[in-house]
């Protein structure tokens, strides 16, 4: 006990079913908030979409980080401060580009404000823009796309496959880039080190805090490393089966306001 700060998802834990924060989620939080508590949204998003979470939950005005890109950038937003940045290395896209072409695989990349692709049109792709009211920039080749602020790749298609691809790109990449799936049908590929557990660790040394001081909450493949790795970890009730089983606490589901008995079993108890 005794938690000092709560880290959670974003869809499927803060956001309901709807992708829309409870008033009554949203008030437990303000209480947390209000005792001192540090918290924290990290996601699979990047910054430009998790902006109206931070406006619903007044990070500007009252205080609140954000882990976007599953921690390539996290930000102080009352302050504006950037705390960390980890972009993907120069060239490594030709090299996803043509590992996922291999498989048919869609592949779209993440600048700091855009989308681009050579297949804008994949349904899936379409989502991740319609998630994050971005845009999707259609390019001629990833491979001699000469932007050089990438965050991060995601390689699109069914479950099946991407259990496949993923194995096959882990193995590729070892050592040189992070790769694991958030949705079934969303494969990542991230700076190598880059995950949830990682900017779990990169902001409590930052507020001279550890790990075993934070509680994070998710339901997706890409919250089990910080689940496994903060002081608690909770899943939600519709998590991934994969999710629930590394899980020290299950809570209700995001339908039922489970973040509400998390804060108040774990956090103000």
């Amino acid at each position: 006990m005794g938690y000092k700060g709560l880290v959670m998802d974003i869809d499927g834990t803060l956001y309901n079913s709807v992708k829309c924060i409870t008033e009554p989620t949203r008030k437990a939080i303000f209480c947390a908030r209000d005792e001192g508590k540090i918290i924290v949204i990290a996601s699979g998003r990047p910054i430009p979409g998790i902006a109206d979470v931070s406006r619903r939950l007044e990070f500007a005005e009252k205080g609140g980080y954000i882990m976007g890109w599953n921690g390539g950038r996290i930000i102080n937003v009352q302050t504006g401060e950037v705390i960390s940045e980890t972009l993907l290395p120069d060239g490594i896209v030709a090299e996803i580009a043509a590992l996922a072409a291999e498989y048919d695989a869609p592949v779209v990349a993440h600048t700091s404000d855009t989308l681009v692709s050579e297949r804008p049109d994949d349904p899936i792709i379409q989502l991740e823009a319609r998630l994050n009211r971005l845009t999707v920039s259609k390019i001629d080749s990833l491979a001699g796309y000469s932007e050089k602020r990438l965050y991060k790749c995601i390689v699109t298609g069914s479950d099946e496959k991407l259990v496949h691809l993923e194995r096959i790109a882990a193995r590729h990449f070892a050592g040189r880039l992070s790769v694991y799936r958030s949705e079934p049908y969303f494969l990542e590929i991230l700076p190598f080190g880059i995950d949830k557990a990682h900017a779990i660790d990169v902001l409590a040394k930052h507020l001279d805090m550890t790990k075993d001081d934070f509680i994070a909450c998710g339901d997706g493949f890409n919250d089990l490393s910080m689940i496994r790795h903060a002081g608690l970890g909770v899943a939600m009730a519709n998590a991934q089966k994969a999710v629930k089983q590394c899980a020290d606490y299950v809570t209700e589901s995001c339908d039922e306001d489970g973040l509400v008995t998390v804060i108040q079993k774990f956090l103000l108890a």
